[in-house]
């Protein structure tokens, strides 16, 4: 008997989803999903859109900053697309996304910043090579101002520089903000921590630690002030770093075929910011440090933590920390 009842409100979920099929058909079609992930999603992130409009309703003159912590190839841009998508679509909700990644400094930028400091800085990605003044000044704005516009620099990876001309400009008031990152919430690590090197290009290209030093102290200086502006904190746990290198190549596959590029090519001069496996590799050592980092340091201090299985799927949702009155209060 538990188990027919079980599968009958299965199949009402199943058809309820689907009743919504074409209030999330742009979001599917964008992230190359399938009707199954609203199945998956509403089982998961239903009690957290609940919740956001619970701290809304104890607010209703303050903006909301979810941030979302998760490794490179997580689902961190789908999960937060798709809580913009309920918020506005279903509930009228004026939300917008933010990535930490559109803030990355450009690539002229980051050269000369690789010059002055250290060669592993040309490379986007870590604490440090973020315009963190710019971030905080946008958010701020987002979350402070109620008329006008805001523009938001956009990073486009294929080209490994920022588009400039090409901003996103948000309409104001907005009530939600979602912003995702991989380094979002991370904290710096001790100088003993940093000490030794824990893979080649940290041995190979980093081996007095300079790099490391410089990314540590980014990470506890101007990073802090921009974690500071969250309100609700969540994170996609990876079961182990070991998952990045295929998750993140999943995501340059799909990010080349969008663009009509072959992917294992060796020479894309119209798309350069698209990697081949063995690039691909190396970029992903650059973060292999802060997000392993992460892995212990940031689940208990999560308001939503969702357990990931190697293949991105959520086993598991937990409250370490919870959303209480204080915390609602709190909210700017």
């Amino acid at each position: 008997m538990v188990l027919v009842a079980n599968r009958a409100c299965s199949q009402r979920l199943k058809m309820k989803i689907m009743s919504k099929y074409g209030l999330y058909a742009p979001f599917l079609k964008q992230h190359q999903l399938t009707e199954a992930y609203l199945v998956q999603a509403e089982q998961w992130f239903a009690p957290l859109v609940n919740e956001t409009l619970s701290l809304l309703s104890a607010a209703p003159e303050k903006t909301l900053v979810i941030g979302i912590n998760g490794c490179q190839g997580s689902g961190k841009s789908t999960l937060a697309n798709y809580l913009r998508t309920t918020l506005v679509l279903a509930h009228n909700v004026e939300s917008i996304c933010v990535s930490l990644d559109d803030f990355y400094l450009t690539k002229n930028d980051r050269l000369a910043l690789a010059e002055c400091k250290h060669p592993l800085l040309s490379t986007r990605g870590v604490p440090g090579t973020h315009d963190v003044a710019l971030a905080i000044q946008q958010l701020k704005a987002l979350k402070e101002q109620s008329t006008g516009t805001v523009e938001l620099p956009v990073f486009d990876k294929s080209h490994d520089n920022r588009d400039i001309a090409n901003p996103q400009v948000v309409e104001l008031p907005i009530k939600v903000i979602i912003v995702e990152g991989w380094c979002l919430g991370a904290e710096p690590q001790t100088a003993a921590q940093l000490e030794t090197a824990i893979n080649t290009l940290e041995s190979q290209q980093d081996a007095n630690g300079e790099w490391r030093e410089f990314v540590n102290k980014a990470l506890a200086k101007d990073y802090a002030d921009l974690f500071a502006l969250v309100d609700c904190w969540l994170m996609l746990k990876a079961p182990s770093f070991d998952c990045v290198y295929q998750w993140r190549m999943e995501q340059e596959q799909k990010m080349a075929k969008q663009l009509g590029v072959d992917f294992l090519s060796e020479d894309n001069q119209a798309h350069p910011g698209i990697m081949n496996t063995e690039e691909l590799q190396h970029f992903i050592d650059h973060y292999q440090r802060i997000t392993e980092h992460g892995f212990t340091t940031l689940p208990k201090k999560m308001h939503h933590l969702y357990e990931l299985d190697t293949q991105r799927k959520i086993i598991s949702h937990s409250q370490p920390v919870t959303m209480t009155s204080a915390t609602t209060a709190g909210i700017k």
